[in-house]
């Protein structure tokens, strides 16, 4: 099987099946597991490089508040013809996460032969997540793998919820981009619930809007997570100023009591892929303190701390 992931969740999903030497092509973005995929072919490319501009700017560009980012990606169509894939997996969720669904199925129209069979993954919850691995896997015939990861899976969230269960629920607000201020929706909300919060500001499988500094204020959240879409911590830090510079941050209970988080968004929470259940792992160390799965390392919960 010859399988072309035009989605970084996709490719996650594929490796947690077992089938990452089947990937023959993939996304700029596709990252993980670095060892396996970093010698697979890239057939995306982005029109800016985000390392150059503001989170301002970056919005800007995708169309602000619109989430209307067709034209961000663009598709070798070439090599993807050559490259001659039996399966191609992408996604109708988010035009600014990878390229649309409409270029990948007009690509697809043009390849000689009957074309490879495409199938788009469109998560909104947590449980829509899960079984996208059963979707993929019946698709690439590993079903009976896709259920039991899936079960495997399920058995990590029920472990973060019994060690969570019966404490103290911190209020919690979860930003996935920065300016404009937007709260993260779709599975974040059950991540947090799962690990043993109260979200604020978003409600589980919604597609969240921007929204006003003020609703944050007023929602007085005792914790704030920082894993803005895209973002690896590190670069998430150097935007720390946004957020310093808003009237009534330092005010916040969340920042008063050192309960703001810098988390590793596109490993764990941007993405709907397998990943997204060692984000919830991650939040129970940081609101909890305990331990679910293997210890959290620096680099997948940050808190920020006061300038010295």
């Amino acid at each position: 099987m010859r399988i072309v992931s035009l989605l970084p969740a996709a490719t996650d999903i594929v490796a947690e099946l077992g089938l990452t030497a089947d990937l023959v092509g993939r996304t700029h973005e596709c990252d993980w597991p670095p060892a396996e995929v970093a010698a697979v072919p890239v057939v995306t490319s982005a029109a800016f490089t985000s390392d150059a501009l503001s989170s301002r700017e970056i919005s800007a560009a995708v169309g602000g508040g619109t989430h209307n980012g067709s034209s961000l990606y663009a598709l070798d169509v070439p090599a993807l013809s050559r490259l001659a894939p039996d399966v191609v997996l992408t996604q109708d969720l988010c035009d600014v996460c990878a390229v649309s669904y409409g270029s990948v199925t007009r690509a697809v129209r043009v390849l000689d032969g009957d074309g490879p069979r495409v199938l788009s993954l469109e998560p909104r919850r947590l449980d829509d997540v899960l079984d996208c691995l059963v979707r993929v896997g019946d698709l690439l015939g590993v079903g009976a793998v896709a259920r039991e990861r899936r079960e495997a899976l399920r058995r990590r969230l029920a472990a973060v919820r019994r060690l969570t269960e019966g404490r103290p629920r911190p209020r919690t607000v979860a930003i996935e981009w920065l300016d404009p201020l937007w709260p993260a929706g779709h599975w974040v909300p059950e991540q947090i619930t799962t690990a043993g919060g109260e979200p604020l500001l978003a409600a589980p499988g919604e597609h969240t809007e921007p929204m006003d500094w003020q609703a944050v204020r007023a929602a007085r959240p005792d914790v704030v997570l920082l894993l803005p879409c895209g973002f690896a911590p590190e670069r998430t830090l150097r935007e720390r100023d946004l957020l310093e510079a808003l009237p009534g941050w330092a005010d916040l209970p969340a920042v008063r009591a050192g309960q703001v988080w810098v988390l590793d968004g596109p490993a764990y929470f941007n993405r709907p892929g397998p990943r997204v259940v060692r984000g919830a792992e991650v939040l129970a160390h940081v609101l909890h303190g305990v331990t679910a799965g293997e210890p959290v390392r620096d680099g997948e919960a940050r808190r920020l701390t006061a300038r010295t």
